[in-house]
């Protein structure tokens, strides 16, 4: 028979649970600086899990090696590329803005050129609006252009000054990514097992927790860069300068739901038209509705499978939330945070279903035809 706990005993339970929380507490104080490093050597860790594995299989089980390979390849193949893409926008992004302080756009002669060329109804409405004034506009946007050249001149000064903070966090994901592609799996069920909560909602958590990353990445990140792949080729075939940087940027508007990467190409599109290049700006806007924009419907079911029950409108707050509050990385931390919301609030409600299905077939209940269980009757 067991001995019921004293009050010391609870006392000292209790006690424990305190400092539990307190280092808890203070070990992510102290890791807080790199967070950020640590999120994406997860992501990556669970992504290239299937690598691993092969790489695990070629290796006769030696899991070091395999591990080392493993991430040689995922910097060889993807950081390396991604440097030198984030290096030529830049470059790109500097050019252009030297380029709009030596030539500013002539806004004035380009809306002469399309307000005298719309319906009088529209005239006479712009003219109320205030809008006819173009002056104003005009040195806006050259005060823009020069405000603009000023922000990336000092985060390129703020990147190279912070380039060793820059190093040792980037060191620090690739040490920290060796060890989750090696030991990912055996961490998973430990914290699984320490874990609070009863094992088969841990479970589940666990299980809707990486579908919710493959999908997020998968789905939405590889979506994404194929849209900006397509828009850069476009722009290039359109002779538009700057295609590199205008590429990028639309496959960072591709991660936002709602906008998407029509919040580059329609605009380009545009003012191409508008500014006389017509078969260029008719061929972009028709390779942005027919190609890039069928990219996503095309490609997400293939890669991810099926979707992730997240509404667009959830994943938009908490996108452009996430970016907010933590940068770039909340691109990815936003949905993950609402994936995982939505997933416990739904195995709560699966949790009821079956408790209450459970009571209606407890012993000496009636089963579903009304019929008492064997042994009740008489």
């Amino acid at each position: 028979m067991a001995t019921p706990p004293t009050r010391t005993d609870e006392l000292q339970h209790a006690s424990f649970l305190i400092v539990l929380v307190i280092v808890s507490l203070l070990m992510a104080v102290i890791a807080y600086p790199f967070a950020q490093p640590l999120l994406w050597a997860t992501l990556a860790a669970i992504m290239f899990q299937p690598l691993y594995r092969h790489m695990l299989r070629l290796m006769r089980g030696r899991r070091n090696s395999a591990a080392g390979l493993s991430l040689l390849a995922i910097f060889l193949v993807i950081m390396l590329p991604a440097a030198w893409i984030g290096a030529m926008v830049v470059q790109q992004a500097l050019v252009l803005v030297e380029t709009l302080q030596k030539q500013p756009p002539d806004l004035a002669a380009l809306f002469d050129q399309v307000y005298t060329s719309l319906p009088r109804i529209a005239r006479e409405a712009i003219d109320r609006a205030g809008w006819a004034d173009i002056t104003r506009v005009q040195t806006r946007v050259q005060e823009l252009v020069t405000e603009s050249a000023g922000l990336i001149a000092g985060q390129a000064v703020s990147i190279g000054s912070g380039a060793l903070s820059f190093f040792l966090s980037f060191g620090v994901a690739l040490y920290v990514m060796f060890f989750l592609l090696r030991d990912g799996e055996r961490i998973g069920r430990t914290v699984l097992c320490a874990v609070p909560v009863e094992r088969s909602i841990a479970d589940r958590l666990a299980e809707r927790f990486l579908g919710i990353v493959r999908a997020t990445i998968k789905g939405t990140g590889v979506v994404a860069v194929v849209q900006g792949v397509l828009g850069w080729i476009a722009m290039m075939i359109a002779g538009i300068p700057s295609a590199l940087l205008f590429g990028v940027v639309m496959a960072i508007f591709a991660l936002i739901p709602v906008i998407g990467a029509g919040g580059v190409w329609l605009p380009v599109g545009l003012w191409l038209l508008i500014t006389g290049d017509s078969w260029q700006g008719i061929f972009m806007l028709l390779t942005g509705f027919f190609v890039i924009s069928s990219a996503d419907n095309v490609l997400r079911p293939i890669l991810v499978g099926r979707d992730t029950g997240i509404p667009d409108w959830i994943i938009l707050i908490t996108t452009l939330g996430g970016i907010s509050l933590v940068g770039f990385s909340g691109i990815v931390l936003g949905p993950l945070v609402a994936g995982l919301f939505l997933a416990s609030w739904s195995i709560l409600r699966e949790q009821r279903d079956e408790a209450e299905a459970a009571q209606r077939q407890e012993p000496g209940d009636p089963d579903a035809s009304g019929q008492a269980p064997d042994g009740a009757a008489g």
